[in-house]
């Protein structure tokens, strides 16, 4: 079955075509394909730091590459084998699609699905669309208890991605009480690590950021510290601050070298450094001098967010905690190219998009 659109009213989606060229195009209305599909109206959509390295590097590509992997949308047609959820329900729709039931599921690590894999490849198209068809929607989806028109969207949304891989950040390098934690970057997985962190019990949690309205954000959720330095001098900010020793957790949430560079020098003997930061860089300095030499422990990787989802769901549903405060900027879908723009220039910390 297809949605329901009349023919002067054509489904929209975004696609970027090349470096810094995105727009909005009209496509086909998504169809149930296989039994286990859903077909998911888009209510909230956004922007995400990742989707800035494509509009910085994508080669011309003449078909146009679809584009977002966060949504929270409504329900509107599900295959004929899926149980779990029904038509009308509100969902979460993590950045990975996932059976739920294979090994690497049952483990929670659904970024490794046997059957599963992630948006924008082959024919699963993107998020920043008005309705999209979610493949094997029982172990995807998650339904939420409130209506499209809830305030909790915005923070209903950062469980689709950043919440979870802040949360994955943290989990990963074993954050717990009497850790002492570095966050490297101000962007959103950077501060949903520090609210991560400070959730976890961390003592102490450094941010290393340069933007004022991001950085007061991380105190809020529990930054302890603000270091604006980078490369030599912000590794001798850290080191100072912790007694020349470092701390026991790096959280990279940038993706690029010099960040990589900045978790080596700040990590102190023993610890973890937690990479979350989507890499692009191929190589990073692992030998006797960097990481071998003081024990230090690689970890990280593309966030399983669906596995993080029933545990943080109860405390944004309460209200007990608010990540949705780091969506500073909101656009139409037909704008979604000036809200890459805003991204880009770092006039807005993460965009939300509305079909």
């Amino acid at each position: 079955m297809t949605m329901n659109h009349e023919e002067e009213d054509p489904l929209r989606a975004t696609f970027m075509y090349g470096a810094g060229d995105v727009r909005v195009t009209e496509v086909p209305d998504p169809a149930i394909v296989d039994p286990t599909d859903a077909i998911v109206r888009v209510v909230r959509a956004c922007i995400c730091g990742s989707d800035l390295h494509p509009y910085h590097s994508l080669p011309d590509t003449p078909t146009g590459s679809s584009m977002g992997h966060e949504c929270v949308g409504v329900v509107e047609d599900i295959g004929a084998e899926v149980t779990t959820i029904e038509k009308g329900d509100l969902v979460i729709t993590p950045f990975a699609w996932s059976d739920g039931t294979c090994e690497f599921c049952r483990a929670g690590l659904q970024t490794s699905c046997r059957h599963g894999g992630f948006w924008n490849a082959g024919d699963v198209a993107g998020m920043q669309a008005e309705a999209l068809r979610v493949p094997l929607a029982d172990g995807t989806l998650v339904a939420v208890p409130v209506d499209e028109n809830s305030p909790l969207i915005p923070s209903l949304l950062t469980l689709s991605d950043v919440y979870g891989t802040g949360y994955h950040a943290a989990i990963k390098a074993g954050v717990g009480p009497h850790t002492t934690v570095t966050v490297i970057g101000d962007g959103a997985v950077g501060l949903m690590a520090v609210l991560s962190a400070k959730q976890l019990g961390a003592e102490r949690i450094i941010l290393m950021g340069r933007h004022t309205d991001r950085t007061d954000l991380g105190r809020d959720y529990g930054a302890t510290d603000v270091v604006t330095e980078r490369s030599d001098e912000g590794i001798a900010r850290v080191r100072d601050l912790t007694g020349g020793d470092g701390t026991h957790v790096v959280i990279e949430a940038v993706g690029h070298m010099p960040a990589y560079e900045q978790a080596v020098g700040t990590v102190r003997a023993g610890g973890v450094i937690s990479r979350v930061g989507v890499p692009q860089y191929e190589e990073a300095p692992i030998g006797f001098g960097s990481l071998f030499g003081p024990n230090i422990t690689l970890t990280g990787g593309p966030a399983p967010a669906r596995a993080y989802i029933d545990t943080l769901l109860p405390r944004v549903l309460s209200g007990d905690v608010d990540p949705g405060r780091v969506f500073d900027a909101e656009v139409p879908l037909a704008d979604v190219a000036r809200g890459y723009q805003a991204m880009d220039s770092r006039s807005a910390l993460k965009v939300l998009v509305t079909p």
